[in-house]
């Protein structure tokens, strides 16, 4: 029987994105079953193990960095991949989130919703919410004002809670209501919901906020519970497991940073809103995200709703930059998609499930929007799990 590879994994247990890393990896293990994994519970502050500066190993994986960890590894040559995402700098191949695609998704789960003012709420200290700060706020200036506020993460300042959350309610004061407030991570964004009932701030009517990681427990003891964008961690952890594998049999990686993007949003009450100004514009975007898997025309929205059809297209195109016909279509493709990555139904029941009469015409939908038929999606979303 082979001897198995010593492997060391310096991940956090204590967050959901260390948590769906590990398994990623464990993934991996199991499929292989060639590793004697070293591992220790932690938080992502914790200090590195001492053992695993003198540690005879055949591989790592760490999301925790330091200069004596880096000249350990370059006097013992043994392979390390890295997964932080709390700096720039990087002697060693890494993998992380997408921190732009996710600065992107939040902006067009805003404007999806009508917003014109933004805000950003992040850490000025962590390399990862400043990417995704950066992002938000160069695709959501494409569409309205964008307000940044920073602060240091926790226990990294001498300011009180108190004085923190004074400043937070300040800034949230001074933007243009109503507002999409993205959170660079969940924490943050319970910061800016709690901030808000201390201010009297509606959520979502008046500040709508979005965090990200999907940490279901946080985001449930959110008020209202939080809506979040979800990284494709569990895939993250078992590239790195893949790439540690060939690099433990001799293939030279290259240090590179790999971004994998997320899979999307879990929409929760938080985000829950159309801020459009116009109640009969408001109903009418309604009506749609709600019954658009339903076959409905834009006639069908017309009787519900006390507008014109000139009104209503009109309108649409100003808050949505979309016509009627194409937010209904915009509904039934995100619904499409959901199903094709999230589920085994065939494509024709999915067409029918998302309001498409024939399943030929889901397939020329996705064609001309997406240049790839459902199954070909349907393949690429299964290839990034």
């Amino acid at each position: 029987m082979a001897k198995k590879k010593r492997v060391a994994l310096i991940v956090e247990s204590s967050g959901i994105y260390g948590r769906e890393l590990l398994a990623g990896i464990t993934r991996y293990c199991r499929s292989c079953d060639d590793w004697l994994v070293f591992y220790e519970q932690r938080d992502l502050s914790s200090e590195l193990p001492h053992w695993l500066l003198n540690w005879d190993g055949q591989g790592i994986i760490s999301r925790v960095i330091s200069p004596s960890l880096v000249e350990s590894v370059a006097k013992t040559g043994v392979p390390l991949v890295e997964l932080t995402d709390r700096n720039e700098d990087s002697c060693h191949p890494r993998l992380r989130s997408d921190d732009d695609a996710i600065g992107r998704m939040g902006v067009e789960h805003f404007t999806d919703r009508g917003f014109q003012s933004f805000g950003y709420c992040g850490f000025e200290d962590e390399a990862w919410s400043l990417r995704r700060g950066e992002s938000f706020a160069r695709h959501a200036q494409k569409y309205g004002e964008c307000s940044v506020y920073s602060s240091r993460w926790h226990g990294a300042t001498d300011v009180s809670w108190e004085e923190e959350q004074s400043r937070l309610i300040e800034w949230l004061g001074s933007l243009p209501k109503p507002v999409g407030v993205m959170a660079c991570c969940d924490i943050r964004g319970q910061h800016v919901l709690q901030a808000c009932a201390q201010a009297g701030l509606n959520a979502p009517e008046e500040v709508a906020v979005l965090g990200v990681d999907n940490d279901e427990l946080l985001c449930q003891l959110c008020t209202p519970p939080l809506s979040s964008v979800i990284p494709n961690a569990e895939r993250i952890g078992f590239m790195a497991a893949e790439m540690l594998a060939a690099m433990m049999e001799g293939t030279v990686a290259v240090p590179e940073v790999d971004r994998i993007a997320p899979i999307g949003i879990c929409t929760r009450q938080s985000t829950e809103i159309v801020a459009i100004d116009d109640p009969d514009i408001a109903a009418a975007i309604s009506y749609i995200r709600e019954n658009a898997c339903e076959g409905i025309s834009v006639g069908d929205v017309l009787r519900n709703v006390p507008v014109s059809r000139s009104t209503l297209e009109r309108q649409l195109r100003k808050y949505l930059r979309r016509s009627p016909q194409q937010e209904i279509r915009n509904v039934r493709m995100r619904r499409a998609c959901e199903l094709l990555k999230m589920t085994d139904l065939s494509v024709e029941r999915i067409a029918g499930n998302c309001g498409f009469t024939h399943p030929e015409y889901m397939h020329a939908f996705f064609k001309r929007e997406l240049k790839m038929t459902p199954r070909e999606y349907r393949e690429s979303a299964s290839a990034q799990r």
